[in-house]
């Protein structure tokens, strides 16, 4: 079967983005907003709710948020892939911005004096401080690390496009996941645990977590065909960022 024309790259000498009518900064997107609202919940999810539990699994200890947190890095390659780098930038700042909202809320909320007349407070205070109480370490090694790998993330993976001419997706998520996870994990352990944990404990779980969360990448890969070239169709987009400004400080298309 031949791909549709939303799935061809652009010819050489055309504008990659704009031929007819497809990718104009005045354009506006049915499912972006949406996809966005998942990123930025899958974020907030892993990295609020995931470390309050440690898990073991086929004899190995992780934290709970490993789960899932992999995912976000799906919805980054499927930002980048279909509605190209500027517009994944913004997510990305989005979910950042929630990050630090999220962790000066959950600071507030604990450090509010509780009602002495309310029972409950005394048994809900401790949860609290467990699952929302993390040492400013974690949590900068954490907003720190999230930033600059998704922000890799999203790079290699535009860049890959134009290298491959839009050919083998696979390639794609599954090596911008690679270097981004690498970048995510080298910073968080080291920020978090430099002089807590020993060395060579610290590269065993760097070495696990990334290869944990490119795994997770890989089983998805199926998935993650069905939903690009669902939304490719359904937004009529498919871009290619030939021109694109990337410096991660900026909002503009």
């Amino acid at each position: 079967m031949n791909p549709t024309p939303s799935h061809l790259p652009p010819a050489a000498d055309a504008d990659p983005n704009t031929a007819a009518g497809i990718g104009s900064s005045t354009r506006r997107y049915r499912y972006y907003d949406l996809t966005m609202a998942a990123f930025v919940t899958v974020l907030l999810c892993s990295n609020l709710i995931g470390p309050g539990k440690t898990c073991i699994l086929f004899g190995l200890t992780f934290g709970a948020g490993n789960l899932f947190f992999p995912i976000s890095y799906i919805f980054g390659d499927v930002l980048t892939e279909v509605y190209g780098y500027a517009r994944t930038r913004k997510v990305i700042w989005a979910g950042f911005i929630s990050m630090i909202f999220a962790t000066i809320m959950g600071l507030f909320v604990i450090h509010m004096p509780a009602d002495p007349d309310e029972p409950f407070n005394a048994v809900i205070q401790p949860a609290l401080e467990i699952v929302f109480g993390n040492t400013w370490r974690i949590v900068v090694a954490s907003i720190v690390a999230f930033w600059c790998g998704d922000f890799v993330n999203s790079y290699v993976m535009a860049k890959m496009k134009v290298w491959t001419e839009g050919r083998h997706l696979w390639t794609r998520t599954i090596g911008s996941t690679a270097v981004g996870q690498l970048v995510d994990s080298a910073l968080f352990y080291p920020i978090a645990f430099f002089g807590i944990w020993q060395p060579g404990t610290m590269l065993k779980v760097i070495a696990f977590n990334w290869a944990f969360k490119v795994s997770v990448e890989v089983v998805f890969t199926p998935m993650t065909y069905l939903i690009v070239g669902w939304l490719k169709r359904q937004e009529n987009e498919d871009w290619y960022d030939r021109d694109t400004d990337f410096t991660p400080f900026s909002l503009r298309d």
